[in-house]
């Protein structure tokens, strides 16, 4: 299972009022880590951890926080699911201030992000490097230990009576504090002021094959565009991947300043059929999970093909729900029971009944057609064990003694 540790570091205004965190993430091994490490597991679990009901037991009600990002978290889209209420958009002074990062950063601010640089040293080489960045900063973490005094009054005096406000990094003494709220810094952070502390956030139990089929439902039952979106951020690997999905469609030349824009561009029908096509291919743990994907999607559309026109979609649907027990160790009762779906595709699933029943049974043996083609044509390359073990889940009675 794995394991991130969140370290929470607090943040404080010129009147002593805790501010915001700034959070740090380490992995199991303790290494530093962030959104863009590993992403389908680490910065799914780093992001749930930041999304999920337990946020304002992490940060308070009202509270903000900090987190770091670069390069590849920018551009793959996962700051999307963030609240932009509630994250600052901390960026490191060691970044790669390209054209596509700089564009980025100020599609984040349009859209209402408050963004931050970190450990500036107050130089005048790390001034030159952000000063196309100025106008869209809000926030800028002045390091104290490592500013020059003649050079942290020159920014000072810079960015006096502009929208830039100014936090003093590494207050490490009470003088530190005295000093640096006379010169008229609006934000403090050191471990004079609060020592880190250290919370494990374990990955989500719940699993992800309920989560997509209570989307499916949400969306069979014609629930509103915001309702949809809302379900969706709480997923974040699943929103992470649809908007990598959105990104890779040479249909939709746009940048995506939503997750409502990107339901509302693909349509109910194609995110419909994605989530499918997703549960298939990004849920399930059978190895021959590729190939039964694009077994479900000709099912599916042999199906769709059969029906008549009222009952297409609804066709396609029952197609991909057949194949659902042949990828998922659960119970495929369980599955239905839990997000209760039509009653044509329930009984379809369930008791192979019902308008969609032929249609199936058609599907079914040309399919058995082709794949009788392929086992007999490479019988020999099969092995004994293997063909007991297919027969045998599949409900094969074997005769052991002639074995």
């Amino acid at each position: 299972m794995e394991i991130i540790t969140i370290t929470k570091q607090k943040i404080f205004d010129n009147k002593n009022h805790v501010y915001a965190y700034e959070l740090l993430f380490k992995d199991a091994m303790q290494n530093t880590t962030g959104f863009s490490a590993t992403l389908k597991e680490v910065s799914q679990l780093i992001i749930n951890s930041i999304t999920n009901k337990e946020l304002s037991a992490l940060l308070g009600p009202k509270v903000l926080a900090f987190v770091n990002v670069d390069e590849a978290t920018l551009s793959k889209g996962i700051l999307d699911v963030l609240d932009k209420d509630r994250f600052i958009l901390n960026i490191p002074e060691d970044i790669d201030l390209s054209e596509k990062v700089l564009a980025k950063l100020i599609q984040y601010k349009k859209r209402g992000f408050k963004l931050s640089l970190e450990h500036f040293d107050s130089s005048a080489a790390m001034l030159m490097k952000f000063s196309r960045l100025f106008n869209f900063i809000d926030i800028i973490k002045m390091d104290i230990a490592l500013s020059e005094p003649e050079n942290l009054e020159k920014v000072m005096a810079k960015f006096k009576n502009t929208h830039v406000q100014l936090l003093a990094e590494n207050i490490e003494t009470k003088e530190d504090l005295k000093n640096y709220q006379a010169m008229g810094f609006d934000y403090f952070q050191g471990y004079f002021l609060d020592t880190p502390q250290e919370i494990e956030i374990v990955g989500s139990k719940e699993p992800a094959q309920f989560i997509i089929l209570q989307l499916i439902k949400i969306i069979k039952d014609d629930n509103t565009t915001e309702k949809l979106e809302a379900f969706i951020k709480r997923q974040p690997d699943l929103s992470f991947k649809l908007v990598q999905f959105f990104n890779q469609s040479k249909k939709f030349n746009v940048s995506i300043e939503s997750l409502m824009q990107v339901i509302t561009l693909m349509g109910r029908e194609k995110l419909l059929r994605w989530l499918l096509v997703y549960l298939y291919s990004e849920v399930s743990k059978n190895p021959a999970s590729e190939t039964i994907l694009a077994l479900a999607l000709k099912r599916a559309q042999r199906m769709e093909a059969d029906a008549d026109a009222r009952n297409k979609d609804k066709a396609y649907l029952a197609g991909m729900f057949s194949m659902l027990g042949s990828i998922f160790e659960t119970d495929i009762k369980d599955l239905m029971n839990h997000i209760q779906m039509d009653s044509d595709i329930t009984a379809l699933v369930l008791e192979k009944k019902g308008i969609f029943a032929g249609s199936l049974m058609r599907a079914e043996q040309a399919e058995k057609d082709y794949l009788k083609k392929i086992m007999l044509a490479n019988f020999d390359k099969l092995s004994a064990s293997n063909l007991i073990s297919t027969l045998e889940s599949g409900g094969v009675d074997i005769d052991k003694t002639k074995l």
